[in-house]
């Protein structure tokens, strides 16, 4: 059942040069709920080839934040004792370079990404995960103990099919780990710019479990985490005891209503009341200096949504090389380094990369203090 609708838009993270304007694609996004399942899904997603290829801009490694998440979690995973570790979408190895290259192996389709990864000494197969690449897997290095996937999991459409690979290259005690946006946190943020084309999927544990034991694997161990604005980290595998977090985050998604087809109607009106509420407090500030900070893929779903233009946020920062210089998909907005465009000239600065605030405002100190303001939509429209 289609509960939601973003209108016509762009490639999420395809930045562009204005020569390439008239080439830009264009999708219709809409969210649908299956009853049966509960899993929340993208009715049409882009050609994947198209999404993840060799000039795919997002880098992993260029947020301290993230950096620091995946150091943690190599830790974390250490405790298993792995012999053998397998990360589906590596990215730039920011979590690949916490183990030793004779430990563990990456699959990662962007070229750009799975040739860095190699450069660094690690063997990285450049190919989408399907169930070839799961049998080579096992063919060439025998089965894993742990695979890893972060913000992975959510962008394949066809998620039975890779939970079934998954089940067979894992070993009898191993531990397949995956962590991707709670849907649960997105309906009680109302941030629902996590719905765009890379995302084919926004989970709740309650399909994510029903999906699994489909696939004889077993959630046994769940934990939140900050990142990406609100995560699930999930811990499944053919054998291990249940802890009590299962029990209680399932507990917590039936209280919600996440199995209720009702409670996305609901979202849907939220939304639009946030679209209206963004839009009236740019047009009030358009005496001011108004900025994106953060060129993301999050905040192309709102400037398109919202059809905000060069008109009320005169042009975004992003400290990514690969999108200074280019504009917004869809509004066509500049993109500008910080060095450029974060002056004193800016009175209000719109969170593109809302996910990031505790590390933004920690490093902002000194806009806020000539009374610089930050805008977000998470939770509603917020000053800060």
């Amino acid at each position: 059942m289609i509960f939601l609708e973003l209108g016509r838009q762009p490639l999420a993270n395809g930045f562009l040069t204005k020569s390439q304007f008239s080439e830009e694609i264009f999708y219709d996004l809409k969210m649908n709920f299956d009853e049966e399942t509960k899993l929340v899904s993208l009715v049409e997603q882009p050609s994947k080839e198209i999404l993840f290829n060799e000039n795919y801009p997002y880098h992993s490694s260029c947020s301290a934040t993230m950096r620091k998440h995946f150091k943690d979690i190599a830790n974390e995973i250490n405790k298993f004792n792995p012999k053998l570790i397998l990360e589906i979408g590596s990215n730039d190895g920011v979590f690949i370079r916490h183990f030793d290259p004779k430990q563990i192996i990456a699959v990662e389709p962007c070229g750009n990404f799975a040739s860095f990864t190699r450069d660094l000494g690690y063997q990285t197969y450049n190919e989408f995960w399907t169930n070839d690449i799961a049998q080579k897997i096992v063919e060439n290095h025998g089965k894993v103990d742990v695979v890893y996937a972060a913000n992975c999991m959510c962008h394949i459409m066809d998620i039975e099919a890779t939970f079934k690979s998954i089940s067979e290259v894992l070993s009898p005690d191993g531990v397949f780990i995956f962590e991707d946006p709670s849907l649960q946190e997105v309906l009680e943020t109302i941030t629902y710019d996590q719905f765009y084309d890379e995302h084919a999927h926004l989970f709740s544990i309650i399909a994510l479990k029903k999906l699994l034991e489909r696939n004889e694997l077993k959630i046994f161990k769940i934990e939140k985490t900050s990142v990406h604005g609100g995560s699930n980290r999930i811990y499944a595998g053919h054998s291990h005891d249940i802890q009590e977090s299962v029990d209680y985050f399932i507990w917590k998604e039936l209280e919600t209503g996440l199995q209720d087809i009702e409670t996305y109607y609901k979202f849907t009106q939220q939304v639009q009341k946030s679209k209206n509420d963004l839009i009236s407090l740019l047009e009030k500030s358009k005496d001011k200096c108004v900025i994106g900070y953060g060129a993301t893929s999050k905040s192309t779903i709102i400037y398109n949504y919202c059809n905000i233009d060069s008109n009320l946020v005169k042009y975004v920062i992003d400290t990514t090389p690969d999108k200074q210089n280019k504009y917004t998909p869809g509004t066509h907005i500049p993109i500008l380094s910080p060095e450029i465009g974060w002056n004193d000239s800016v009175d209000m600065a719109f969170l593109g990369a809302w996910n990031y605030l505790d590390e933004i405002l920690s490093k902002e100190i000194n806009f806020r203090s000539r009374g610089g303001k930050f805008i977000t939509h998470k939770n509603g429209i917020f000053i800060i």
